[in-house]
């Protein structure tokens, strides 16, 4: 039988030392993370379309509605009143304690309003996650 130098298993033995001598075959890649994507809601048919429902105008409805400004909610506190050494103060037709949540409807919304203190002149309020003072008998 005629010998060889290379035969598979030489060859095997060679090239698995080849490693340490030369380093690593391939240089380490850093995962480079996907491009993030963005979608800016158009405002007008200039700026873009649907592309599903080219003729629709239901994007651009949307976009005027956020562009409104809501109005701070009007609230009135007629008056308090002491029940069992407990403050209640009235506030647009609803009886609120401290610590009492209740939903006032309100310029024809609803908002939703939870009475934080109650002192001899005013009522301190949080309507809609915001601090406001209301006085007692302010028109």
């Amino acid at each position: 039988m005629k010998s060889s130098f290379f035969q598979p298993g030489v060859l095997a033995l060679l090239l698995a030392g080849t490693q340490g001598v030369f380093g690593e075959l391939t240089p380490a890649v850093k995962p480079v993370p996907p491009p993030r994507s963005e979608f800016v809601q158009p405002a007008s048919f200039r700026e873009g379309r649907d592309p599903f429902f080219p003729e629709s105008s239901r994007p651009f409805a949307s976009a005027v509605a956020a562009a409104q400004t809501v109005e701070a909610a009007v609230l009135k506190a007629p008056g308090f009143s002491v029940v069992n050494g407990k403050r209640m103060a009235i506030i647009n037709h609803r009886t609120l304690a401290v610590g009492d949540e209740s939903d006032v409807v309100t310029g024809g919304r609803r908002v939703h309003i939870r009475c934080l203190e109650i002192r001899n002149e005013l009522v301190v309020v949080e309507v809609d996650g915001q601090r406001q003072e209301i006085i007692f008998g302010a028109k």
